[in-house]
């Protein structure tokens, strides 16, 4: 039985493990599909796309490398899916990141800050001259405002390339991205 105070969520939520859906149900209430780990098979994608289509998707994997391909494969292979995203400083415990290990207030506020794919229509967020010359990428602190921007954006740290594709990938709106740096340079200049 769902605790009234948590909130309903029509989309069905992909995670790696048991342990993520026990605190994805703690925290929402929601159903999940787990993808068993980093290896996906055919089985697990058709469960997902099934949902994708009746329900809606959201891809809420660990902020780790592993949960990074995932995310991938599944983007590539079924169009149209939300991403939430959680903070690595988040999702610690144990020695080890993972949703798992994330409190449920954590775990609300990255499915309320979900992130649907960018379907081309607006105006992409920068070029990649534009990228560089913000900072993103080739400067001492990049990888610093990076992962600030990232927090701001609610969008989960990548590397540089990365950063720059996941910009596209979710639809991050040029005025969004330009306060979401005002605010990171404000906060590291000081």
């Amino acid at each position: 039985m769902k605790d009234p105070g948590q909130a309903s969520i029509r989309e069905v939520i992909v995670v790696e493990g048991k342990n993520d859906t026990a605190a994805v149900r703690r925290a929402l209430g929601a159903d999940t599909i787990e993808t068993g780990g980093s290896a996906i098979d055919d089985r697990v994608l058709r469960e997902i796309r099934r949902a994708h289509e009746a329900r809606g998707v959201i891809v809420f994997t660990d902020p780790d490398h592993e949960g990074e391909r995932i995310r991938r494969v599944i983007s590539r292979e079924i169009p149209g899916v939300k991403h939430a995203f959680l903070p690595r400083d988040k999702a610690l415990g144990k020695g080890k990141v993972g949703v798992e290990h994330a409190s449920p207030e954590a775990i609300r506020e990255a499915v309320e800050r979900v992130r649907s794919t960018w379907s081309g229509a607006e105006e992409p967020p920068l070029t990649w001259e534009e990228y560089v010359d913000t900072g993103f990428s080739g400067m001492p602190d990049s990888r610093e405002f990076r992962r600030r921007v990232a927090e701001l954006l609610g969008i989960g740290y990548a590397n540089a390339r990365q950063f720059y594709r996941r910009l596209h990938l979710l639809g991050v709106g040029r005025e969004e991205l330009r306060e979401a740096i005002r605010e990171a340079r404000k906060e590291i200049d000081g």
